[in-house]
This record gives structure tokens, sequence and C-alpha cells, in this order.
């Protein structure tokens, strides 16, 4: 291996000195022709000795082949350099001109008349620029003597005139990339100018144009300046900020596109992004950075054995990719979906080639296969994110609910006890307060049977829950579903027009689940800051106009009612449940336990539930539901 990357070195090596030697000569060959030719013009005035003269010629070539290298000329593909660098071979010619010029003074007799030396140099110059840029010039001259002779002109692209929503470092980089870059052969963008809502930056200039006004101008702006195309050019923006931006957008003929996050494009990490894309319903509830808080100890997630479970889900998934940057000993992903299971273990070689991966096809269900994963791997963090989450179909199926969403979560809860591990999180959810709905109620039940747990001794394990709202592109999410009913045409289903929802971008969650087990001391549960609460109906409608067609015209949007245990509004705690902030500020504590809870008395009533003993399945779990909540009201009195 390691003769072949001394055999690949050397390859370049020589092939970079093939190139610097090609160019070399040419520019060599340059400047002789260059002075040669100076000099005959001189010359057919007055007598020169061109014998004479060769030596400083020699030594003028020599001095700009070496300012040409430690400008860097030789370093550059010329053919995929931008027209303006050709500055650099005129730095590059002007810095070896007092030498040349200061030695052909000094020496006596002078070896050739200054007229000729600065003639020289100004002709070397072009001559460097026109080989380099040979194919460019070839095509102009040919282009204009069609014009003359044949008058055939060129087609003119179509300008498409850009308005610039930002004037902060994405706004200029925007700005720069559209000069050089045209979205197909027929398209060039002109950028007429920029909006920004900082007092601080009106009328002056970014990239050479102007900041033309605020946010509130831009309809006014569109049909002053012609524009066709608005770029939302802001790095780091929350959703109420850019939904305001929308609606000042969405007033003009013009097409909203956004860049894409500047970060990814700069690090590598979104290769063949393009330069503008479409606006997606996850820019409606803002951009928030997914990074490591400072003042959170990440320490106990970190170097361990981690198991997670669904982890082929939406949120599954991206905690183990998340997961994986925690540098930990072995990263257990289990799943009941195998193909699904295989494309997750596929990615995550690809992410992390040096990366433990054990991939479990396992059902959380049953019990024995489960206590096998633990004594076979012994994770030391569980985070357990396997769940039936759709309201509406485990309305119907309510004993699979329980099955999966209780049994399954107090098979995992109870081996992590009886094998060691340090930390157990479960991924919860808002549907758990208050809950009206068997998914929710489930859930719910997860959570005390957390308790339960935790309220046993005998082990080290913490326990702990954490709560969230939705989450935009998860399989659960309505964003989908729009999605497929515009694409077919609609209509737009929405079971009622108030109807609210908490959402978060997948990233973003992940990221705080994974801070919040970390903040735990066992035995709490934890909710996440959702931010703003967003009318379902309002995502539907921009949904639609952004695809460039009109709500309730182009696609109709149909109110269906609400199905069984939906909620018109969601919330994320109840004020009984005593929240208060943590050091990390998207992330709060509920303190909800009492101590009179009969943490035995519950199990028992669960294993009776999750057995089938129970003669009415759905009244146990209502029951079950209610079991703590006086505890509840008389802690929180």
């Amino acid at each position: 291996m390691q003769t072949l990357r001394r055999l690949l070195h050397l390859d370049i090596s020589r092939r970079r000195l093939r190139h610097v030697m090609k160019w070399g000569i040419t520019d060599a060959a340059i400047v002789i022709t260059c002075y040669m030719v100076s000099y005959w013009v001189r010359s057919i005035t007055t007598d020169l000795d061109l014998v004479k003269s060769g030596a400083f010629i020699v030594f003028a070539t020599v001095v700009t082949l070496l300012s040409l290298l430690l400008h860097g000329v030789y370093n550059r593909i010329w053919p995929q350099t931008s027209g303006h660098h050709a500055s650099l071979l005129v730095y590059a010619v002007i810095t070896a001109l007092p030498a040349i010029v200061l030695t052909n003074a000094l020496v006596s007799p002078r070896p050739m008349p200054m007229s000729v030396v600065l003639l020289a140099n100004l002709l070397v110059a072009g001559g460097l620029v026109a080989v380099r840029y040979r194919s460019r010039l070839i095509s102009g001259l040919q282009w204009r003597w069609q014009a003359v002779w044949f008058q055939r002109f060129p087609e003119q692209p179509i300008r498409s005139r850009v308005l610039i929503v930002g004037a902060g470092e994405s706004g200029q980089m925007m700005a720069m990339r559209l000069r050089q870059h045209r979205a197909d052969d027929d398209i060039r963008h002109e950028v007429a100018g920029f909006v920004d809502d900082s007092d601080y930056k009106q009328h002056m200039y970014v990239e050479g144009c102007p900041v033309l006004g605020g946010r509130e101008d831009i309809p006014r702006l569109v049909e002053k300046h012609d524009i066709d195309l608005i770029v939302v050019a802001i790095h780091n923006i929350s959703g109420h900020d850019f939904r305001d931006i929308l609606s000042y957008c969405e007033r003009t003929p013009a097409r909203i596109k956004v860049v894409p996050d500047t970060l990814a494009l700069l690090n590598g990490s979104s290769k063949g992004a393009p330069v503008l894309r479409s606006v997606q319903p996850e820019d409606l509830i803002g951009r928030s950075l997914v990074t490591r808080h400072d003042a959170v100890d990440l320490g106990p997630v970190t170097g361990r054995i981690v198991l997670v479970t669904g982890a082929a889900g939406s949120i599954g998934s991206e905690l183990c990719r998340q997961m994986a940057t925690f540098d930990p000993v072995r990263l257990v992903i289990l799943d009941n979906n195998e193909s699904a299971l295989h494309d997750l273990l596929i990615d995550l070689q690809a992410r992390h080639p040096d990366l433990d991966l054990v991939p479990v096809l396992a059902d959380v269900t049953h019990r024995q296969n489960v206590c096998g994963v633990f004594a076979r791997h012994q994770p030391q963090v569980v985070f357990h994110a396997a769940a039936y989450k759709h309201v509406p179909m485990l309305e119907h199926y309510p004993e699979e609910g329980i099955r999966v969403n209780v049994s399954g979560t107090r098979n995992l809860a109870e081996c992590a006890r009886d094998y060691g591990a340090e930390r157990f999180v479960l991924i919860s959810t808002d549907k758990a307060v208050n809950p009206s709905s068997v998914m929710g109620a489930t859930k719910r039940l997860g959570e005390l049977t957390l308790h339960a747990l935790a309220c046993q001794n005998g082990h080290k394990t913490l326990f702990t829950a954490v709560r969230f709202g939705n989450v935009l592109g998860s399989r659960g999410s309505v964003v989908p579903t729009f999605n497929r009913q515009i694409d077919n045409g609609g209509p737009v289903t929405i079971t009622d027009a108030s109807m609210t929802r908490y959402f978060m971008s997948i990233a973003e969650a992940v990221n705080l689940v994974i801070h919040a087990g970390c903040l735990t001391n066992g035995d709490d549960i934890f909710v996440l800051r959702m931010g703003e609460v967003v009318r379902i109906m309002d995502i539907a409608e921009r949904m639609i106009r952004l695809r460039g067609l009109r709500p309730h015209v182009d696609i109709p949007i149909r109110i269906t009612g609400r199905r069984p245990g939906e909620k018109l509004h969601e919330e994320l705690y109840d004020e009984s449940e005593g929240p208060e902030p943590t050091i990390h500020p998207h992330i709060i504590k509920l303190h909800t336990w009492a101590d009179s809870f009969d943490a035995d008395g519950f199990l028992h009533q669960v294993e009776q539930l999750t057995t089938g003993q129970a003669t009415d399945s759905i009244a146990c779990l209502n029951q079950l539901v209610h079991f703590a909540e006086p505890h509840y009201n008389q802690a929180a009195d």
C-alpha cells in the first residue's frame, strides 16, 4: 500500500513538473518574441546591435519567469479559471519590471533602449493573457466575424433579474456565484440589488449592488426593477422571520428560491448542492443550527456502547447518524424492518467506515430476543425510538399499540435495568399529555413504566423520557402527505381549519434528545422547546403557493373533520407537572412524581394489560393512564 502511495505521489509530481515546464517554455517564448518584436520596431528608425542585447533579453526572460512562479501562475488550471484572474498575470509582469528597468539603466553601455523594454513588457502582459484565454478570444472573434460579414448574431441569453434578501455574508457569496453561474445555457442572472432590514446597510453597496430597502419594500422593488427571481440568502433565520419575508414575496409574481446551507457548502457536507433550491416546508419553521451546547457535559454518551431501537425510522436513523459522531465503542442498530435496516447500515458504513456497527433484526416485543441483544452487546446507553405512532391507525388497532408501545418499552427498560445499562432514554410525544388517543395513552404508559422501574432499588440505570411534537419530514408528518396530494392534483385534506401543531426539524429534535439524555439524573421527563405553534392550514396553503399554484383554486383544500383521538391543539406539558428550565435553553425539565406512587401495583396492572388478562383493554389502558393522576395534582399543590 505504501509503495502504491509513493508511486502515485511520484506520478503526480512528474505530471506537475511537466505542467510547469510546458508553461515555462511557452512563457519564455512569449517574452523573447515580445522583446524581439519591440527591438525590430525600434530598429526601423535606429540601428541597434541585437547580439549585444541578447544577454539582456535572456536576463529579462528569467526574471519574468521567476515572477510568474512566485505569483502562483503555474499552480492554476487556466481553462477553468475565471477571466478576472487575468490580473494575476499583469501583476507578475509589473513586479518583474522594476528589476529589469533598473538593470537596464545601471549597465553601461545600456543594453537596450528604455522604450523597447517598456513596449516589450506591455506586449508580454498581453501575450501571457492571450495564450491562456485563447479559446475565449477565438470564440469572441468568431462571432464578431460572423456578425460583420454575414450579419449573424449569437442568441442573447435570457436575463433573469434577481433581488437578494439579506445583505450579509451569505448574500454576498450568492451575488458572486450568480454572476459566474448560469441556471442553464439560456439564462443569465443579473443581481438588481439587495433587501436588508438593517438601517446601517441602506443605500450602501455589496458586491457592486445597492441595498434597496427592507423586507416591507419587496413588492414595490419587484415591480420597479422588473424582478424575476427573489433569493432568500439568510443563513440562520427564525421561522417567524422567514414566514414574514415569504408573505411579502408572495405578493409578487416573482419566483422564490432559497440559498442552501452556506456552511454545509463550505465544509463539503453537501456535495453537489445546487446554487439555489426551492423553498421547502422545513424553511417555514426556521433554520436552527444543530450544535453541541457548551454548558452540557456530553461525556455520558461519548465513547459508549450505544443501542438505538427503531433505528431505521426517521427519528431512529437520525439518532444513529448523530451518535456515530460521539465516538461510540459500538453502535447497535435494532429494527424489525429488514430492508430499511439494511439501507441504514450501508449509509452508516459509507459515512463512518471505522465505526463498529452491529445491525440487529429483531422485534422489541419479543422479550427473549431483546434479552439476547443486551447479553451479547452490554449496551451502556439506550435510545428507545421504536414505536407505532400513527394516531388513526392505532384507534383501529389498540391492541397493537399496547403490544409495541407498552410491552416493547417495558421489555427494553427491564433488560436495561437487569444488564446494568447506564442510561435509558425513551422518545415520547406531546400526545402523552392528557392523552385523547390510544397512541398518546400508550406513550404515557411508557413514561409511567420508566418511573415505576426507577422507583425500584438495586439498579443503577438512569431512566428518562423526552417529549416533543411533530418533526417535519418524518413518516408521521403532514408534509409528505401534502406533497403527495399536491402531486396528484388535490385535494389537500385537513381535519380542521383551526388545527395547530408544534414543529421541529428531525436533526434539531434528535440533537436535543441527546443533550437531554446527558442532563438526566434519573426518573425525570424532559420537554423540548418547540418554538411557535403553526397552523396546519397555513402550511398547506404555503406548500401549494410554492409550487406556483393557487390554494382553493388550482388545488382544493378539503376539511374532513377531526379523526378519533385527534386534538385540535397539542400541549407539551401540563402546568401541574412543574416545568422548570435547565442549563440548555431549549430543554425543560418536569417534576411530576409523588412519593405515594405504587410502583409495584402499577407494574402488576401493566402486566395484566400486556398479557391480555384484562377483560377490556381500552378501559384498562385509560385506568392505567390516570393511575397516578391524583398524586400529580397532590404533588403540584
